[in-house]
């Protein structure tokens, strides 16, 4: 594509920038905001960032064989230069048009919410699959064109990166999308070129206040799902009660979690949106090796549907409901109920590892108060013995939950060691000083002593763990899930909960 055409799309999308064409009209293949990664044919987008200005690398990236600059201030260069206000807010479009707006040709499924993202993009992938519909992913743990999968860097990747995968799942012949939107993707614009045929929420609890500095702001950047990123409802996919053939032409579906206060604020707002509750269940079964439940008439007139899931508790039950709402009726009830019957294990959540003893360790993401009660909650379920949790907090994340992540293990938990997770710039101890605070003051106020430890060390908390643990015990290592590193200072070390756990199993026997 020329860069002239790129730059009158632009202008038809009412972009306002100032365009110097310097010599010539280049090729434009790709679109980068990282010079490290430009390609030649490439539009390099200058970004101001809070550590690093884009734009001083604009040297680096037209040595490496960049076309064209977007900026948000002069540079020197002889490149063609679009001089804009935001490149954030350009980019994304940008880049959906240099890779032929891949987002139009896919069903383009989003999941926001506080818990529960990641389960769920996996869940409504397995129903996808189900359906024969070959589906990319874009999430906390991996990304997945379709063909390649690895491991994901952040939740909601910059715009840029997410047009280039999203074209890569075109040119795999994928016919759908699961990607998880981030409040900071949703806010920073990154889903920009995006517009998504199925919203879901699953939840909001508090997280991210250092960044959202309340809860009302935070709730805002996720309900952007539903507003600035939806596709428009088009009367004229309105066909056979709101069903699609399922290849991103049927009509949109909002999945909201009535249960959430925040859900119910959406349902208000937004009237023709599918509102799932747990008073929608009947013969609901819990166990250890999985769940089983029955949905009422739901959606789009359907009967009451019968379902077998593999993942364990009340909130993988919520999320297999959020993901049947969002699509039933776009698929049979048979393809949905082998979906949700075929769900893979997802890595770092409720991950079981058995030890020799016939101890049980669960290795989960849940870094928030509430996600730390869930999995300590059904852990207790099927626990015999003592149930150990090993956590920590991150460093420069919001400080107010490392007490309350204290209390709730104190309100559960039988021994609990307080170690290490990504404490970035922030001093390990401190952060375990502010966890400790929260099991003391709640074991005052229940007036009974709550066991624990400090061992800062995260593999040496784990192994101790496992040592102590007898044969009816489980273990709850939370708070990094499938993460492969610690952040430490700038650095990133490379670690795996499910790696020291596994490798002190092969020793033990």
């Amino acid at each position: 594509m020329k860069l002239s055409a790129v730059v009158q799309s632009l202008a038809k999308k009412g972009f306002v920038f100032t365009y110097s064409s310097a010599k010539g009209d280049p090729a434009v293949s790709d679109v980068f905001s990282d010079s490290r990664r430009v390609l030649p044919g490439s539009i390099f987008c200058c970004i101001a960032g809070a550590k690093n200005d884009g734009h001083q690398y604009a040297p680096m990236a037209e040595a490496a064989g960049a076309v064209a600059l977007v900026c948000e201030h002069p540079v020197t260069t002889e490149l063609p230069v679009l001089l804009v206000e935001s490149t954030r807010d350009i980019m994304g479009d940008l880049a959906s048009i240099v890779y032929g707006e891949p987002a139009s040709k896919l069903l383009m499924i989003g999941v926001t919410g506080t818990n529960g993202k990641s389960s769920t993009t996996y869940i409504l992938r397995s129903i996808l699959q189900a359906a024969g519909l070959k589906s990319g992913l874009l999430g906390t743990v991996v990304e997945s064109d379709g063909v390649r999968e690895r491991d994901a860097e952040r939740t909601t990747p910059e715009s840029c990166h997410i047009q280039r995968q999203l074209a890569a799942m075109v040119k795999n012949k994928c016919g759908a999308c699961v990607m998880e939107t981030s409040s900071h993707g949703l806010q920073g614009g990154r889903l920009n070129g995006c517009r998504f045929d199925v919203a879901v929420f699953t939840n909001l609890n508090p997280e991210h206040l250092d960044f959202h500095k309340n809860m009302e702001n935070y709730f805002q950047a996720k309900r952007l799902l539903f507003t600035k990123y939806f596709k428009e409802d088009r009367k004229e996919d309105q066909k056979e009660n709101g069903k699609g053939n399922g290849n991103g032409n049927g009509n949109r579906v909002a999945a909201v979690n009535a249960d959430d206060p925040y859900g119910v604020r959406l349902l208000k707002e937004f009237p023709g949106a599918r509102g799932f509750s747990f008073a929608d269940l009947s013969d609901v079964e819990l166990g250890m090796d999985g769940s089983s439940f029955t949905i009422g008439t739901h959606g789009p007139g359907g009967p009451p549907l019968s379902l077998k899931s593999p993942l364990v508790g009340n909130f993988n039950v919520a999320n297999v409901l959020a993901a049947v709402t969002a699509l039933r009726g776009r698929f049979e009830d048979a393809v949905i109920a082998k979906g949700v019957a075929e769900i893979p294990q997802i890595p770092g959540r409720l991950e079981k590892h058995r030890l020799p003893n016939g101890a049980c360790c669960v290795i989960d993401f849940a870094h928030t108060p509430e996600a730390l009660r869930n999995i300590l909650s059904v852990a207790r379920g099927f626990c015999a013995g003592k149930l150990i949790s090993i956590f920590g907090h991150g460093g420069g994340r919001y400080a107010s939950n490392r007490p309350a992540l204290g209390a709730v293990a104190a309100s559960l938990a039988d021994l609990i060691l307080v170690t290490m997770d990504n404490p970035r710039d922030e001093d390990p101890a401190t952060i375990a000083d502010d966890i400790v605070e929260g099991i003391e003051n709640h074991s005052r106020q229940e007036g009974k002593e709550t066991k624990y430890r400090v061992i800062l060390d995260r593999k040496e908390a784990i192994s101790t763990a496992l040592c102590i643990a007898g044969p009816d015990d489980v273990l709850v290592v939370s708070g990094k899930g499938a993460e492969k590193y610690l952040t430490i200072k700038d650095q990133k070390i490379p670690y795996s909960d499910a790696e020291t756990v596994e490798d002190w199993i092969r020793l033990a026997k």
